[in-house]
């Protein structure tokens, strides 16, 4: 559909709050879209915010939040989650009272909360399952979210119109847009990204603290690469996420972990045949997660 017929043609101004990896890209993504109006961005430092203008990303560089939502017909938020709640007080005066407002953070229950204590009806959470491990506006680039998924989680008390905005906001962004209860997204996304996450930052902690990690260093191929790449993500952003969904993510390390010592007690019996049973099901199990995603990017692009 073109974007002049799109419930975006509507939308004047756009404020993004957090103009990095992915506030950056969905910025130029809608841009490649063909979206016409004004794109205010804001970053807590400074130099982020010029950088966003000087590389084309945003038409404004604001130098508040409250600055760059002030007439902003929608708002979307791209901090880390435990940073929503303090921002969305900050912005909530000076939003105008029919501005959509939405997120990229990789959890929700605890933000679509706050947002709704806030702004009613009127915020919508979402998540586009994208990214890579490079961070900055300097990473984004306009085909980021192409052939991924943004999970949107409206409750019984979002607006039909915010959420017809933020669906197709993140249509024109190139996503296959999926609903689902923010705390449904939640168990979920802790145990496909918020634990690989963990998994990656533990085996190179592991790693660096071995005492031949230099010359360990010499003898690492694909696998551990492939493995560890995601440990190169944010550290602060991840711990940050880690905590704000931590219940699930818990959760999640205690499965893995019964997993983990079931194959050590295979280890220590010597049980091949056990061991390549549960190997055998782990491949036919990744398998079947490649088939799902035949059509979508892979690598780096799926990191969210």
């Amino acid at each position: 559909m073109p974007l002049e017929e799109h419930v975006l043609a509507g939308v004047e101004r756009i404020a993004v709050l957090g103009v990095g990896l992915i506030g950056g890209s969905l910025a130029l993504a809608l841009r490649r879209a063909g979206y016409s109006g004004r794109i205010a961005g804001y970053s807590r430092r400074t130099a982020e915010s010029e950088r966003a203008l000087a590389l084309g990303v945003v038409d404004e560089a604001a130098a508040t939040p409250a600055e760059a939502v002030a007439g902003a017909d929608l708002v979307v938020l791209g901090v880390p989650p435990g940073a929503m709640p303090a921002l969305m007080a900050q912005i909530a005066p000076t939003c105008a009272g029919q501005a959509v407002v939405t997120d990229v953070g990789s959890v929700k229950a605890a933000v679509v909360a706050a947002g709704e204590a806030q702004f009613g009806g009127r915020f919508i959470g979402a998540h586009p399952i994208a990214g890579k491990e490079r961070h900055g506006v300097a990473a984004a680039e306009a085909g980021l979210f192409r052939h991924s998924r943004c999970v949107i989680t409206p409750t019984a008390t979002s607006d039909p119109r915010a959420l017809d905005l933020v669906r197709a906001l993140w249509a024109a962004a190139g996503c296959e847009v999926l609903e689902m209860p923010p705390a449904v997204h939640d168990e979920a996304l802790a145990v496909t990204s918020h634990l690989p996450h963990l998994l990656a930052f533990a085996l190179m902690e592991q790693f660096a603290a071995h005492p031949r990690s230099k010359e360990l260093s010499r003898l690492t191929g694909g696998g551990f690469r492939d493995f560890s790449r995601i440990a190169s993500s944010d550290p602060a952003l991840w711990a940050d996420i880690a905590l704000q969904n931590r219940e699930a993510l818990l959760q999640a390390v205690q499965i893995y972990q019964q997993t983990l010592e079931r194959f050590a007690e295979q280890l220590r019996q010597g049980d091949q045949a056990a061991l390549a049973a549960g190997f055998a099901r782990a491949k036919r199990a990744r398998d079947a997660v490649l088939a799902t995603h035949s059509c979508s990017k892979t690598g780096s692009k799926h990191d969210g």
